[in-house]
């Protein structure tokens, strides 16, 4: 994708993201364990490996020299939390993060966000490929 102003917008704008998502996986990880699969070892270390992979890999596609080996990083990482997305939907674990009155909005999300990961994954995408010169 070339760099044009509002491509460089959103790339920023798809870096704070990971960042922000990373940074919350250490404010609530109980949360993040939870949707963990059980058949997965040691939920709170792959959260918290997961984080800090949000973090740098979100850091590093801000900048111009970073950008496309962190986005391939971001798609990496977008393929390997997916059990985690399938899992909070096939256990119905959206609902145990919430209060009781959202019970069907978390629901209805966690089902929205499994074809949403495939928008994600284009978006990283977009920003592998060399600019156009």
């Amino acid at each position: 994708m070339s760099d044009s102003d509002s491509g460089r917008a959103l790339r920023t704008v798809m870096g704070l993201f990971y960042v922000v998502a990373g940074v919350s996986h250490f404010l609530a990880p109980r949360a993040f364990e939870r949707v963990v699969p059980p058949q997965f070892p040691r939920p709170g270390a792959l959260v918290s490996l997961s984080g800090v992979a949000e973090i740098v890999l979100g850091t590093g596609v801000l900048f111009e020299r970073t950008r496309r080996p962190s986005a391939w990083g971001i798609v990496a990482l977008l393929i390997a939390v997916f059990p985690a997305n399938v899992y909070t939907v096939t256990d119905d674990v959206a609902p145990e993060l919430v209060p009781d009155q959202f019970d069907d909005a978390a629901r209805l999300a966690a089902w929205l966000r499994l074809p949403m990961q495939a928008v994600l994954v284009g978006w990283a995408w977009l920003y592998t490929r060399p600019d156009e010169e």
